[in-house]
């Protein structure tokens, strides 16, 4: 066989990393890395008096590095860091799970922020580019959020931004070693233009 050799083909981006994340005015979003490990580690463990009994994420590097093995290639998910853009400080998680194609188009979504960040309004600006990136990027139909009921921060942030009350689970989730209730927040790509369109009439 004769002519010349074929280049070697390109290797394929990462899911994650062959998106365009949107970035705001005051945070951006991020795929979380190997190299974030040290800062996230850091920032997980000044924030257990947050997170508990609502979530436990990673506390150490090697918890860290087995929730990040395969993540980066798995199209069926996304690990996303809020990232304050005046300094770059990790100011919190999102995550899309669960990506279901065909005629649900849906994904699972789960977030908590770190201290001391929580409660100016920057997990509420990044869920709103996590919605822009679900709907407009990824063109889901419908993001579903499973909230323990006395996780008020959680509720309210799911509710500021649009979603709806859909329903009740019991003994849903094992976290922390106990099957916890939680309740079922959604929001459809229907609902979030038609909220959008709203607010920026009201500008």
């Amino acid at each position: 066989m004769t002519g010349k050799a074929r280049p070697p083909a390109r290797a394929r981006p990462a899911f994650a990393e062959a998106l365009p994340l949107p970035r705001g005015g005051r945070v951006t979003l991020r795929v979380v890395a190997p190299a974030d490990a040290a800062a996230f580690v850091a920032a997980a463990q000044a924030s257990v008096r947050l997170h508990r009994p609502w979530v436990h994420p990673p506390a150490t590097p090697a918890e860290f590095a087995r929730r990040m093995q395969g993540k980066r290639d798995d199209s069926k998910r996304l690990a996303l860091l809020v990232v304050r853009r005046a300094d770059g400080a990790l100011v919190g998680v999102f995550s899309l799970t669960d990506i279901i194609r065909g005629p649900l188009q849906q994904a699972f979504l789960g977030y908590y922020a770190f201290a001391p960040h929580a409660g100016h309004g920057y997990m509420r600006e990044g869920l709103r580019l996590v919605l822009g990136l679900a709907f407009r990027t990824l063109k889901l139909h419908r993001i579903e959020a499973n909230i323990q009921p006395r996780n008020a921060p959680s509720i309210a942030l799911a509710r500021a931004c649009g979603f709806s009350r859909e329903g009740y689970s019991a003994r849903y989730l094992k976290i922390g070693g106990r099957w916890r209730d939680h309740e079922r927040w959604a929001i459809n790509a229907d609902d979030w233009k038609a909220r959008r369109r709203a607010d920026e009439k009201a500008l």
